[in-house]
């Protein structure tokens, strides 16, 4: 059901190095906003879409790149959203928006197309288009300023940022500074790498390319002699296909490795989509810390399955190459691990491999890897290293996040710093998920201004989750229920 957000406003120690400026007396802006974000992806630009309207509202938005692009290198042609077309910026809080999937269309003259179609799940590529629409027309985005410090100013109760200002080539233009009461961390995720291959992926002779980069990367996957996939979610599904595709019936020379039991489906029956429902959300954040790090772990095909058509078209195509006699040369083989890799001469890869329940090891030569191994939340520590004494973390280190996805700071901190997309560990499996943009959005913009310009619904599932905490009694008061140790 998820469709993360790109890479956005990386923190200071994942970005390349610039030409720096000298970092005393920075201009400033003298008059504070009352929100700043920091990076540009679908998540922050959902919060300037719904904070636009509210004129009362000061605001702005800084992102490192140079405009906005949602993971160029998987809009594969024909390639969905999982996510409905209502999951826009806007709709599920604000049905009305001009900013709006529908009003795009609108503004666009292709409406009636559109309904004629009949398209709920819309393609990745008009996603972006529409998101890129939205960033070309909003006012207050700031593209090409790379943040570079956060700090609280306890004198004039302020959080003071630090920026540069970059040139198109990316490098240091101006120095920057400004104010604000409250920050919104939405930068995004970064692509997850497992530690055998990060040598491999780093080296620029040997093609292990990442999903992320695959569109950019694909004419020189397809001239190689043999190709293994890695990862069996959607986008390893999906680069599997468009490769099988493109290559000669009978000398396909395709394997697709998988950690995973099976190359399985994606929960998407009704009620297995309300996980991703605010009323889920809250249920999860209720949970105990270990509670939480437990079910998440369980939690991997709400989010990490195939869509079940493309899982058809994948099985059409290999189905329609056994035709006239012959299997097609591409083996799928879930259940391996890769435990380590490397070069042979100067051109190919060995990988060795582990099947988990037979407890076999096999060695695999190839020409090309593609890394279809997912995206982790971007550590937000260094970019939050001025705020460190004052963050509350939790057991494992990690940000306490509060139902309003505010970090939880020292009360000597009066402004808030939220967070999207940074609080799987709290909110649960739909942190990541685009439907639920527009409501977190919603409720970040009513905690901030401490009114309800945008009503939420008190109920969005049907399910109830877990017993209502006001009216639950401990097991044993239950009506009808023994206690364990009176029983027999």
């Amino acid at each position: 059901m998820t469709d993360q957000q790109p890479t956005d406003n990386p923190p200071k120690s994942s970005r390349p190095t610039h030409s720096r400026l000298p970092d005393a007396d920075r201009p400033f802006d003298e008059q504070p906003h009352d929100l700043l974000g920091i990076g540009i992806g679908p998540f922050n630009l959902s919060l300037a879409a719904l904070a636009h309207p509210l004129t009362h509202l000061s605001t702005a938005f800084y992102e490192q790149r140079p405009a906005f692009h949602w993971h160029p290198g998987l809009l594969i042609e024909d390639a969905t959203l999982q996510v409905p077309f209502l999951a826009d910026l806007v709709t599920l809080a604000q049905p009305a928006s001009p900013w709006s999937f529908l009003n795009y269309l609108k503004e666009h003259e292709r409406l009636y197309p559109f309904y004629f179609a009949e398209h709920f799940h819309i393609r990745r590529t008009e996603y972006d288009a529409y998101c890129r629409w939205v960033s070309e027309n909003l006012p207050g985005l700031h593209f090409g300023h790379q943040i570079d410090a956060i700090r609280w100013n306890t004198e004039h109760a302020l959080f003071e940022i630090d920026y540069t200002q970059l040139d198109p080539d990316g490098e240091a233009e101006a120095l920057g500074r400004t104010h604000t009461r409250n920050v919104v961390l939405g930068v995004g995720t970064e692509p997850h790498i497992p530690e055998p291959l990060k040598p491999l992926a780093e080296a620029p002779t040997v093609p292990v390319i990442h999903s992320a980069h695959y569109l950019d990367n694909r004419e020189r996957l397809l001239a190689a002699e043999h190709i293994t996939v890695i990862g069996s979610g959607q986008s390893g599904a999906e680069i599997f296909l468009d490769l099988l595709r493109a290559r000669p019936t009978g000398h396909e020379n395709i394997h697709w490795l998988a950690r995973t039991e099976a190359f399985a489906p994606m929960e998407y029956s009704k009620l297995g989509l309300e996980h991703f429902t605010p009323d889920y959300t809250r249920y999860f954040h209720h949970l105990p810390e270990t509670t939480r790090d437990t079910l998440s772990a369980q939690q991997w095909q709400l989010h990490k399955g195939i869509d079940a058509d493309t899982i058809a078209a994948i099985h059409n195509e290999l189905y329609r190459r056994t035709q006239h006699g012959g299997w097609p040369d591409a083996v799928l083989t879930p259940g391996v691990t890769v435990r380590t890799a490397g070069r042979v001469a100067t051109t190919k890869i060995e990988l060795h491999l582990e099947h988990s329940r037979q407890g076999t090891r096999s060695r695999l030569t190839t020409d090309a890897v593609v890394l279809a191994t997912g995206y982790h939340e971007r550590p937000i520590d260094a970019l939050l290293s001025g705020l460190d004494p004052y963050l509350r973390r939790d057991a494992s280190q990690r940000p306490r996040i509060d139902d309003q996805y505010r970090l939880i700071l020292d009360p000597r901190v009066t402004g808030a710093v939220h967070v999207q997309n940074a609080e799987r560990h709290t909110h649960g499996v739909g942190a990541p998920d685009l439907g639920l943009a527009a409501w977190r959005s919603a409720t970040i913009l009513n905690s901030i201004t401490g009114t309800n310009p945008y009503p939420l619904p008190r109920r969005t599932a049907f399910t109830s989750f877990g017993l209502d905490r006001e009216h639950a009694l401990p097991p044993q008061h239950h009506p009808g229920l023994v206690p364990l140790a009176e029983r027999n």
